[in-house]
């Protein structure tokens, strides 16, 4: 019976096929060298191409996707901080030249804008605004390199990748066409508009672009996957604090305080702004009819603000304990 068994092609098949052994480690896997009908033929075990991540049989696999809602929120948190923190610096250092600080303004607009299209135009495929992406399933989806294995204990098996492509790459290639553009644009207006300032804090507003971007840049290399999860609520509490030292500072105790300059409504206005942002992306806006009734809170802290204000002056409340004594 032996023989006729050996015979039989159809017994022999599954004896071919070699069963190989799964890849050691959360991220290393093995890509697809070819294709032969429904064959598939796989290299060693390593790390994964860019663009591509492993599936749950540890085969690298191209990402194909599109990024979700939270992860364009996500992106558009990381495209506004160079923006805000130009914002800052200019009005920081214009002092009351009003009208040089809104033309400043506007260019760091358009520098961050022309930037994110860019980016966004040279990412995979290129000259779309679409890109493709992986899905971000865990916080060491971002780590990949703290998770290299050692099979031996002795050889290290690297497979450190971008398993979030492109969330990771992305900003940094977006932080670098904005500071193009800045270092292009913004010194030429400098010069032109900023006649009134001195030679020395001409420049400033640009000087402190060149600390903050290396720091954002580390930032985004170190926290980037804390980042992810973390910036709806950095978003919130940031706009709340500095809201409340604007308010503070600008000396607003009453509705009229606020109406008395344009530039203090543009502020709350754009903290309102703010706080809808980190709304919206704690919601994800995932039902919509219970959601959207959330964005009614966005005024509560400025109304609160204002309508407390008065009761907690210092001055008052150092009068009143002065009495009581």
């Amino acid at each position: 019976g032996g023989p006729e068994r050996r015979g039989n092609g159809v017994c022999a098949l599954p004896a071919a096929v070699e069963v190989q052994p799964a890849c050691f480690g959360l991220y290393c896997g093995r890509t697809v060298l070819s294709v032969n009908g429904s064959v598939e033929i796989y290299g060693d075990c390593g790390v994964c191409p860019r663009g591509q991540r492993t599936d749950d049989n540890k085969i690298c696999r191209e990402c194909l996707g599109s990024p979700d809602r939270y992860d364009w929120l996500y992106l558009g948190f990381m495209a506004m901080l160079p923006l805000v923190l130009h914002w800052f610096f200019i009005e920081w250092y214009s002092g009351k030249k009003s009208f040089s600080a809104l033309l400043q303004h506007i260019t760091a607009l358009l520098e961050c804008s022309v930037a994110a299209i860019v980016t966004l135009l040279v990412s995979d495929p290129a000259g779309s605004l679409h890109i493709r992406s992986c899905k971000v399933k865990k916080l060491s989806d971002w780590y990949t390199m703290l998770y290299n294995p050692s099979p031996d204990y002795i050889t290290t098996v690297h497979c450190t990748q971008e398993a979030v492509y492109p969330l990771y790459t992305i900003v940094f290639i977006y932080y670098a066409f904005c500071l193009v553009l800045m270092m292009l644009l913004r010194p030429l207006l400098v010069k032109k508009i900023a006649c009134g300032l001195g030679k020395s804090d001409r420049f400033k507003s640009i000087y402190a672009a060149l600390y903050f971007f290396p720091i954002l840049t580390v930032l985004q290399a170190v926290g980037g996957g804390l980042l992810y999860y973390a910036f709806p609520y950095i978003i919130l509490v940031l706009s709340l604090v500095t809201l409340a030292v604007y308010l503070s500072a600008s000396e607003v105790e009453s509705f009229k305080d606020l109406l008395v300059r344009k530039k203090r409504l543009v502020v709350l206005f754009s903290h309102w702004l703010l706080h809808a942002y980190g709304i919206i992306s704690i919601s994800k806006l995932d039902k919509l009819e219970q959601d959207l009734p959330l964005l009614a809170l966005v005024p509560a802290p400025a109304l609160f603000y204002i309508l407390t204000a008065k009761y907690t002056e210092p001055s008052r409340i150092l009068s009143e304990g002065g009495n009581g004594h």
